[in-house]
């Protein structure tokens, strides 16, 4: 995997607001938060912020990667220098692999003239990131979907190589095949990139006509993604080697899909909790009652005990986000109920003498409008 130079730049621990030390529970948690709050769609603006965030939990909320940027930060500025700062007069290619962090001694070999022979390493596809607009119980049950990507894959003319069919590549002349170039300084010998191959060690003499030499050719490619039950509007879902192709044998990148959650007439959500609203009367409210709420699957009779209070949530165990498969799957969530009570406008007679017994029963003296003063009113204001 290529450590990018913005790793010795950026502390993506600080972006996210995590201690450095954090579970990677603690990263996801605080990726959810900020993705939230500044996630384009709902904040304008915010998209070199979005993407800040983006980048830093590409790295932290990835195990490997994680312990391959703890290990370039560990290099400080030295390591930053030494791989293309401009303290180190340019002299690095930029990029270094991770594995070369193993033994610092063949690193800075490398530099200084020991390795001379080693080309520039196919690199990594580079990763890539798309939407996917999944509907409300999609995203609560967990669906298998598909994204259209477009993408550069192999040129199917010449598969890849960039060379015309029935001719080969030619060993690049000024590198000699080896990838790079020394600049004898003193003692030293510094190694760069050679710019006439791009560290490969070898040219196309005759461009395949179809890709033009450069290997590559556009393309659109489907993609399918399993979202798992109980994902969240702005989640991201990590599809390992979907991104884009990598050089020669070097591995593709992940590709990255941000779930984009639709609305529910029916219900909203508390994390793994679905919520919705029942309308009872006031008799019922202060009786008691029996009402049928919606589910995600079959609708369900609960109770409604005597003397409820109006906002008050009533809970069904289990009617909430589905659980999930494998080991490290959660509890199903609840289906969380606020009761409202129903304040009729329009009373009949008999029932206006009802509601005005029951007030002299609790001991109440509201004012009662009188519906012929209404009507005055409304042809004083009509007037």
């Amino acid at each position: 995997m290529t450590a990018q130079r913005e790793w010795f730049e950026k502390d993506y621990y600080k972006v996210l607001g995590v201690a450095q030390s954090a579970t990677a529970k603690e990263i996801t948690r605080a990726y959810r938060k900020l993705a939230k709050e500044h996630h384009p769609d709902a904040n304008p603006g915010h998209e070199d912020r979005f993407k800040e965030i983006s980048a830093a939990y590409d790295v932290l909320g990835d195990e490997e990667r994680r312990k391959e940027y703890d290990e370039v930060r560990k290099l400080g500025p030295m390591g930053a220098a030494g791989f293309g700062g401009a303290g180190a007069g340019g002299f690095g290619s930029g990029t270094f692999r991770s594995d070369d962090m193993g033994d610092l001694g063949d690193l800075f070999g490398g530099l200084f003239g020991r390795g001379r022979n080693r080309r520039r390493a196919p690199q990594r596809g580079q990763d890539i990131e798309t939407g996917l607009h999944l509907s409300f119980a999609d995203a609560v049950g967990g669906v298998t979907s598909s994204v259209n990507l477009p993408s550069d894959v192999p040129c199917s003319t010449c598969h890849g190589s960039g060379a015309a069919p029935g001719t080969s590549l030619k060993t690049c002349s000024r590198c000699q095949g080896r990838g790079s170039l020394d600049d004898n300084q003193g003692p030293f010998s510094l190694s760069t990139v050679c710019p006439s191959c791009g560290g490969r060690g070898q040219l196309v003499d005759s461009p395949c006509s179809s890709c033009h030499g450069s290997g590559r050719e556009a393309s659109t490619r489907r993609v399918k993604v399993r979202i798992p039950a109980g994902v969240e509007d702005g989640q991201r879902i990590r599809v390992k080697g979907r991104g884009e192709p990598g050089e020669a044998t070097a591995p593709a990148g992940d590709l990255y899909v941000v779930v984009h959650v639709g609305h529910d007439a029916r219900f909203g959500r508390r994390g793994r909790n679905l919520t919705t609203v029942a309308t009872v009367s006031f008799s019922e409210a202060a009786l008691g009652t029996q009402v049928t709420v919606p589910t995600l699957g079959e609708s369900v009779t609960m109770k409604v005990p005597a003397g409820t209070q109006p906002g008050t949530t009533l809970r069904v165990r289990g009617r909430g986000v589905p659980a999930g498969s494998g080991k490290k799957a959660k509890a199903a969530g609840d289906l969380l109920v606020k009761i409202e009570v129903a304040v009729p406008k329009d009373l009949t007679e008999l029932q206006r003498s009802a509601v005005e017994a029951m007030a002299a029963a609790f001991g109440e003296d509201p004012v009662v409008d009188d519906p012929q003063d209404d009507a005055a009113a409304d042809e004083e204001v009509s007037a």
